[in-house]
């Protein structure tokens, strides 16, 4: 199966693209034997920088095959970069959509066509305080046992030091190191010729992110947490903790009222004293 020829939007984009990097970040780059010289693939890795798509596709770009990224669709109607990621190839992610899953048809069509598929499972920038991958969604995985195609696990450190998360100014001196780590392929075949239900989904994932995670453990020379962070338990613990705040401040009010009694005094006879919530007005109720 032939590869993809990179063509002149993809030489464009190195030459405005390559420099800079060269620049701000020195490279340790290793495990570029993994990526297959021929036929389609997809690399599962991780992300931690708005800077890290520009540094690992730098890296990839190195290896003679060129990534096609899933990126969401709002990208491509902004003007110049909406004409390189057309350019390019990139494929876009029209979330919330009729069009959602246009783009996993994409990735599978490119794939079988024997071009390169990068995919971020995280979905977005980590939100580990560490910097270690989060849970993944499942969309790698779908392509992946759908196609049986090699499964590159990709991670990447340094950039995150250039331009930490959600940082809004890069920390330039002293010159960082993006450090990438490509593995072998992950081994999915216990998944093939199964239903792909929504918990082989996960465990293909989750197999996934634990390969990605171990090259970061390489990287870095230390152990990530037993359990990742999982944004979604996250976001359920969070909506309990709002609730129960927002429960206990009600149930403060109702006895401080019971305290006063249903004429407003207090037991003596006088006017009941204001408590916190009411002194502060509705900002007393949480506003």
């Amino acid at each position: 199966m032939p590869r993809r020829r990179i063509g002149f939007w993809y030489r464009f984009a190195a030459v405005i693209a390559k420099p800079p990097l060269v620049v701000l970040l020195k490279r340790d780059w290793r495990g570029m034997e993994h990526i297959p010289a021929e036929g389609g693939f997809i690399t599962v890795v991780n992300h931690n920088s708005h800077v890290d798509p520009f540094a690992y596709g730098h890296f990839q770009y190195n290896t003679g095959r060129v990534p096609r990224f899933l990126a969401k669709s709002g990208l491509f109607k902004k003007g110049f970069i909406g004409s390189v990621m057309r350019g390019t190839g990139q494929i876009p992610v029209y979330r919330e959509s009729t069009d959602a899953l246009s783009a996993f048809r994409a990735a599978i069509d490119a794939v079988e066509r024997g071009e390169c598929v990068a995919f971020y499972p995280e979905g977005t920038i980590t939100r580990d305080r560490n910097g270690w991958p989060m849970t993944g969604k499942t969309g790698a995985a779908r392509v992946a046992l759908k196609t049986k195609c090699p499964v590159i696990p990709v991670a990447q450190w340094g950039a995150n030091e250039l331009l930490p998360p959600y940082a809004k100014k890069p920390d330039l001196l002293p010159r960082k190191t993006h450090h990438v780590l490509a593995g072998p392929p992950v081994d999915l075949s216990r998944f093939y010729g199964k239903e792909m239900t929504a918990e082989v989904l996960k465990e293909a994932t989750e197999v996934i992110m634990a390969a990605i995670t171990r090259q970061l453990e390489e990287i870095r020379g230390e152990r990530a947490p037993e359990t990742p962070y999982d944004p979604k338990r996250e976001r359920i613990e969070q909506r309990r903790r709002t609730e129960a705040q927002k429960q206990g401040r009600v149930a403060a009010v109702e006895v401080s009222r019971d305290a006063a009694g249903p004429s407003g005094r207090d037991a003596a006879g006088e006017p009941g004293r204001e408590t916190a919530g009411q002194a502060g007005g509705e900002e007393g109720l949480g506003k």
